[in-house]
């Protein structure tokens, strides 16, 4: 550890003339030895907070010198959160006790003087190179090395499509994280901070969210992820979140890509797994509606949506006793309404279909419906939530009454035509934001995820990171908003709810409550 005393002054001796190559590599040095001494001692309530948040300043300013390109500067801000939270971790695990954690923040200090002893063999310098004095520092609220997170803002990142043919669920989601972002703003914010929402747009194409996500992390900067839409475009992202350990939260997908065992450190839901959702749908069919388990087919999308949501289904078989093997999937390609060789597999079943387990888009599903009903009058048309209930009612409006009816849709939050505290919550919200915007199914289940997020946040304190987020997070326990269903996580369900509500559509294109059991 006496080694770290010489690092400071021997970068800034070196620095003048160093190429901008072994500047880089000299800083990412001083960061991995730094790093664990502030995230010990910001582990230990003994140790002032003034004493750590001066070095933070100071290494903030040794990464700004070193580094020219916002990339590298982003590289080197990520590498020292890294160290902080390896710091943290050893105190936490009891490598390192706080005795040891101060002592070793006072050797630090002592090599950041002006008076710290230079190595022989150089020209004395001072340890940290003349600069401007430092703001004021507000200790409620200090000064923040961390990506995405300032004295006055905290930024978020969402992908999603905002153009193509399931742009509305991307529109929506953002519109419901919004809302909830902008009521904590008028209230001050977290300590001060406000939320920020920034969207990048990837079409619902896999091969366009690295992109994406890459975009919101390097030139947006944003601390974390929140709402993503997709299970395809979730299985690119999420990798790319746990390799830089930043946290996905809430995504519009019941896919296992956010559901590993164990759970992903990085990666929370707020919404049931679509497992759990086909589930409720075949049990409410075989159960209540007396639907013949040989009657029964998917019509799925040809991706990890439609695979999960047969997947799904085939479970739910097997758990009732039932052979899924001769379970009928009729596919459609992703990302188009191209559904005629769905629909003609449909009509050479022998044994005539009586009920349709979707999981598909909005677009593709209203498409699938408009095209059966006349040869299947009687059908039973069953979805997934990441069908887009609101979205997909608007599509069957616009064909009439008789493409409405039948109609039924799993929902991971409930009746949006409902008075619960939560919806409640949600449309004043929305009308005071969005003012002319309808509630929708997307929009609050945006809400409700941003809300679970900003209690944590609210948790954490002042000197917010990723680590200690996490760990808010994994501490919540019985939250009540107003759902009927209290939420919470641990260090093994990153799941906040598995409540499943279901709805139908009416004749005028409105969902109604329905009883899955």
């Amino acid at each position: 550890m006496r080694r770290i005393a010489f690092l400071p002054s021997a970068f800034f001796i070196t620095a003048a003339n160093a190429a901008p190559g072994d500047k880089i590599d000299l800083v990412r040095d001083l960061a991995s030895r730094v790093g664990p001494v502030i995230g010990s001692a910001l582990s230990c309530t003994d140790i002032a907070r003034p004493r750590i948040q001066t070095v933070i300043e100071k290494f903030a300013g040794v990464i700004r010198d070193a580094a020219s390109a916002e990339a590298q500067r982003s590289e080197l801000a990520q590498l020292f959160d890294r160290s902080v939270a390896d710091g943290r971790n050893a105190v936490a695990t009891g490598r390192m006790d706080c005795k040891l954690a101060e002592r070793r923040l006072a050797d630090l200090e002592q090599s950041l003087s002006p008076s710290a002893p230079a190595p022989a063999a150089a020209t004395p310098a001072p340890a940290f190179a003349p600069a401007p004095p430092p703001p004021a520092v507000s200790f409620g609220n200090p000064v923040s090395t961390v990506r995405g997170v300032s004295d006055n803002e905290i930024r978020f990142g969402i992908t999603a499509a905002f153009t193509g043919p399931v742009r509305e669920r991307g529109r929506q989601m953002k519109i419901g994280i919004d809302a909830a972002f902008n009521r904590v703003n008028d209230s001050g914010g977290i300590g001060g901070r406000m939320l920020k929402l920034i969207a990048a747009d990837d079409g619902n194409e896999p091969a366009r969210t690295l992109q994406a996500v890459r975009q919101l992390y390097e030139k947006d900067q944003i601390f974390g992820i929140i709402g993503s839409i997709g299970t395809a475009t979730a299985a690119v992202a999420v990798p790319f979140a746990l390799e830089r350990r930043m946290l996905f939260f809430g995504a519009y997908t019941g896919g296992n890509v956010v559901r590993r065992d164990p759970p992903d450190r990085y990666v929370f839901n707020y919404r049931p797994s679509y497992a759990e959702e086909a589930d409720a749908a075949v049990r409410y069919l075989v159960k209540i509606r007396r639907i013949p388990v040989r009657q029964i087919a998917v019509f799925a999308q040809q991706d990890d949506l439609g695979d999960a949501g047969f997947a799904g289904v085939a479970k739910a078989y097997r758990a009732l006793g039932i052979n899924d093997s001769a379970l009928l999937r009729l596919n459609y390609p992703r990302n188009t309404i191209e559904v005629d060789e769905a629909v003609n597999l449909l009509r050479l079943q022998k044994v005539p279909v009586k009920a349709i387990i979707m999981a598909a888009s909005y677009r593709a599903a209203a498409k699938f419906i408009e095209k059966t009903r006349n040869l299947y009058p009687e059908m039973i048309f069953t979805s997934i939530s990441g069908v887009g209930g609101s979205s997909l009612a608007e599509e069957l409006k616009l064909l009439g009454p008789r493409y409405t009816t039948g109609v039924l849709v799993t929902q991971v939050v409930p009746a949006v035509s409902g008075h619960s505290s939560a919806v409640l919550e949600y449309k004043n919200a929305l009308a005071k934001y969005f003012p002319g915007e309808a509630p929708d199914y997307a929009s609050i289940e945006g809400f409700v995820a941003a809300s679970i997020l900003i209690d944590a946040l609210k948790r954490t304190g002042a000197q917010l990171d990723t680590e200690k987020l996490v760990d808010a997070l994994e501490a919540t326990r019985n939250l009540d908003l107003g759902l009927g269903v209290q939420l919470g996580f641990g260090r093994s369900d990153h799941t906040a709810s598995h409540k499943i509500w279901g709805t139908a559509l009416d004749e005028s294109g409105r969902f109604q409550p329905v009883d899955l059991e």
